[in-house]
């Protein structure tokens, strides 16, 4: 037996909120992730996830500019990223255990209070919103706020850079989510920004290793102090 207030909730809604709740699974998971191949994984794991909340909701409301914006995010999220920072990490010989600065049952209780911080903000949004997708601001802004727990958490720059790209995914979750999406010469314009951004980041890895043989952070800051 199907509950009732599922017949109440069309089906595009549903697997909307499916993807929202699997975006911020895997954003938790890749905050207690400690390893590097792992983490790339379920970025893009989310970014696939991203792919077709966008194209459900471009379907389902006929924005079709949502169409191109869900075929660069599989373009980008899906396959470019990915496949760049695993050759990014071959190069560099690095299959290590991610450095935390705090541990990760601590971050995780930091990510729950988080999430609540995000669903108390995004409450008046959500009223105020008329789309399909406004059950899932909170989300998308939960999405974002634990991403930039994982920036901040850790102390190698790879790790750092994945969550910066998924605090992206997080904002386009979020601007997809209140309005359905952003302009198309914004969209293009970040997405060219985190291509530009992960070549320049690859040429800095690689400086980083020449320079101090690891790609800790925390190796720069006491050079900086000293």
């Amino acid at each position: 037996m199907i509950p009732t207030f599922l017949h109440a909730i069309p089906l595009s809604s549903q697997v909307i909120n499916l993807c929202a709740a699997l975006m911020l699974l895997l954003a938790f998971a890749m905050l207690a992730q400690r390893r590097v191949l792992t983490l790339i994984n379920l970025f893009m794991m989310q970014g696939f996830v991203l792919f077709v909340s966008t194209l459900i909701v471009a379907l389902t409301t006929n924005q079709h500019e949502l169409l191109v914006s869900a075929g660069i995010t599989l373009v980008l999220k899906v396959i470019a990223l990915p496949l760049i920072l695993h050759r990014l990490i071959r190069k560099l010989s690095v299959k290590w255990d991610i450095e935390t600065l705090l541990n990760i049952p601590t971050t995780m209780l930091i990510g729950i209070a988080l999430v609540i911080v995000a669903f108390n903000v995004a409450q008046p949004i959500s009223q105020l919103s008329g789309t399909i997708t406004r059950a899932t601001i909170g989300i998308a802004l939960a999405c974002v706020l634990l991403a930039f727990l994982m920036m901040i958490t850790r102390s190698k720059a790879v790790p750092q850079v994945i969550a910066f790209l998924a605090m992206e995914n997080g904002l386009f979750f979020a601007a997809t989510s209140a309005t359905y999406g952003m302009p198309m010469v914004v969209e293009l314009g970040i997405a060219l920004d985190a291509m530009v951004g992960m070549v320049i980041g690859g040429v800095f890895f690689f400086h980083i290793r020449q320079q101090f043989d690891s790609l800790d952070i925390r190796q720069m800051e006491r050079v900086k102090e000293g």
